[in-house]
């Protein structure tokens, strides 16, 4: 029950800032956020992290596809540091011209 009530938390949060003019962005990829919208804690929970941000499903998934958690906890918890792998960076060069609500699958590399 958290997870939905989080989610619908997430929902009004983008449009109060819709509603005010200011540009929700995703962290990751910098394109605007679509209907859905997922929060991703910086330093993952079971590190210790509380900081979340918000993200689409689809770099959600491929932050976790690529990076295990210690690792996130450890040298990414700037989304900056996430954009400079290569891997993610990778992602980023696809992903740039897809509208806010794309989908495909994410598959893990390790």
């Amino acid at each position: 029950m958290a997870g939905r009530i989080k989610r619908k938390l997430g929902l009004i949060d983008a449009a109060a800032r819709r509603a005010t003019g200011e540009p929700a962005a995703c962290v990751l990829c910098g394109r605007s956020l679509g209907r859905r919208v997922e929060w991703h804690h910086l330093v993952p929970k079971s590190q210790g992290g509380r900081a979340t941000a918000p993200v689409h499903p689809i770099c959600h998934r491929t932050i976790h596809a690529l990076i295990p958690n210690a690792e996130l906890a450890r040298a990414f918890a700037d989304p900056a540091a996430l954009r400079a792998r290569e891997d993610v960076g990778r992602f980023l060069r696809w992903i740039a011209d897809k509208p806010p609500d794309f989908h495909a699958p994410v598959r893990r590399t390790r």
